[in-house]
C-alpha cells in the first residue's frame, strides 16, 4: 500500500514515526508530507523517515496577509505532491490532509485530540473518512467518528514503546543526582492558539529566577527568540529528539503549551499548565488531573508557588506521579498499534480484525 502522513509540527512527527517504522518494515511505501517549522525536519532527519516538505511556517504569529499567502502557497504545493506519490490512504488532520485526500480521492483518516473546535476541524470534517481521537474528546464530529482509550501521545509514550534514555543526566552535563527542572514557553502562533496569551515576559523572568533557587532550570523556547545572557537558566539544548528522555529524567515540568504536560504526566513527571488566557476545557487535562498526572491554573502566582512547593517541600512526589503513572497509563491503548492496523485496512475500519476493532468505540459524548 501507499501511506500518505501528514507531520506538521514536532508533535506530529512523534505521533506517526513508530508507525512509519512499521509500515516501511512491512513492505509498504509511506511518505511523510512536512513543512519547515521548529524543530519538525530535524526530527523527520533524525528518526530517518521519509519525507518531502511542503512549505514553510515561522515561528511567530503571521498577519492574515501573510497567512493567507502561506496557505496558497502550501496548498497548491500538497496537491502536486499527493498526486504525485497517489497513496491508497492519507493520514493526518486540519485542512492540508483534507486536501490530499480530495485532490487524490483517497480515504483519508483524522487522528485528533481535543483541542476546541476550530477552523482546522470545520475545513477537515466533511473530507474524513475516519476520525480518531482519544475518548476524553468532547466534541462529537459525525457518524464517521471513533474514540480510543487513551491520548495521541499514548503512540509514543506508551510503555510498550518508550524506554527512557537514563544518561539523560550526563547529556545534561549535571549531577547524575541534581535536581533539575524543564521550562517550555510556547510560541503561541498555531491556529488553535490565535488570540491566547500565555507567560508574559514579566512573568517569565519570575518564574525562572524562583524555580532556580532550588533547581538547575532548562528552557525549550518554541519561538527561538529568548536572550539567556542575564537569566537564571540554560536553553535545552540537546537534539529534540530527546526532549522526552529530558521530560522523563525532570523532577518538574512547568508550561504553557498543552503537549508537554500531557507527555510529562504520561511520563510520571510532576507536570503544571499556565492556562494564560485560554479559557477552552480540554478533555485530555481534565482526565490527567483526574489520574493525578497533572494540574493546571489560570493564576500565575498559584502556578509558580506550587511548582516552588513540589521542589521544597513535597520530597515525595516524583515517586507518587510514578506510581500513579504505572497504575493508569499501562492500561492505556498503544496507539501506534492502532495506527498501522487502519493504514494496512486502508482507512476501512470494517476491514480491521476484531480484537483491534473493540479498541475502536463510535463517539460517545464526555458529559
Amino acid at each position: 500500500m501507499r501511506i500518505l502522513v501528514f507531520a506538521n509540527t514536532p508533535a506530529h512527527v512523534h505521533l506517526y514515526r513508530h508507525a512509519v517504522d512499521r509500515l516501511d518494515a512491512a513492505g509498504h511505501d509511506v511518505l511523510v508530507l512536512t513543512r519547515e517549522y521548529a524543530c519538525t525536519t530535524d526530527l523527520l532527519e533524525f528518526f530517518g523517515l521519509p519525507y518531502r516538505r511542503y512549505g514553510t511556517h515561522e515561528t511567530h504569529a503571521p498577519s492574515k496577509p501573510e497567512l493567507a499567502r502561506e496557505l496558497g502557497e502550501q496548498f497548491g504545493r500538497i496537491g502536486w505532491e499527493s498526486r504525485r506519490f497517489d497513496p491508497d490512504v492519507v493520514f493526518g488532520r486540519g485542512p492540508y490532509a483534507a486536501l490530499a485526500g480530495t485532490v487524490t480521492r483517497t480515504p483519508t483518516v483524522l487522528v485528533l485530540d481535543d483541542e476546541p473546535g476550530d477552523f482546522n476541524h470545520t475545513v477537515s470534517r466533511p473530507f474524513a473518512d475516519c476520525i480518531l481521537s482519544p475518548d476524553v474528546t468532547r466534541r462529537d464530529l459525525g457518524d464517521d467518528h471513533y474514540t480510543f482509550e487513551g491520548f495521541k501521545e499514548c503512540a509514543y509514550l506508551h510503555p510498550d514503546v518508550f524506554e527512557a534514555d537514563r544518561a539523560i543526566h550526563e547529556y545534561l552535563a549535571i549531577d547524575p543526582d541534581g535536581p533539575y527542572v524543564l521550562v517550555r514557553f510556547n510560541a503561541m502562533d498555531a491556529l488553535h492558539d490565535a488570540g491566547i496569551e500565555g507567560f508574559s515576559q514579566a512573568q517569565r523572568r519570575d518564574l525562572l529566577e524562583h524555580l532556580s533557587e532550588h533547581a538547575t532550570v532548562f528552557v525549550s523556547d518554541e519561538s527561538g527568540t529568548m536572550d539567556f545572557n542575564d537569566l537564571p537558566a540554560r536553553p535545552y539544548d540537546l537534539h529534540p529528539a530527546l526532549i522526552h528522555d529530558a521530560m522523563a529524567g525532570a523532577d518538574l515540568l512547568v508550561a504553557d503549551t498543552g503537549t508537554m504536560v500531557n507527555e510529562a504526566g504520561l511520563l510520571g513527571t510532576p507536570a503544571l499548565r499556565f492556562q494564560g488566557t485560554d479559557d477552552h476545557e480540554y478533555g485530555e487535562f481534565a482526565e490527567l488531573e483526574r489520574a493525578g498526572l497533572a494540574e493546571q491554573f489560570d493564576d500565575y502566582t498559584a502556578v509558580r508557588d506550587r511548582a516552588v512547593d513540589l521542589l521544597t517541600t513535597d520530597a515525595a512526589a516524583g515517586k507518587r506521579w510514578q506510581q500513579r503513572r504505572a497504575k493508569y497509563v499501562g492500561d492505556l491503548v498503544n496507539l501506534t498499534d492502532l495506527i498501522v492496523a487502519v493504514a494496512e485496512a486502508g482507512g476501512e475500519l470494517e476491514g480491521l480484525e476484531s480484537d483491534v476493532r473493540e479498541a475502536l468505540q463510535p463517539r460517545t459524548p464526555v458529559q
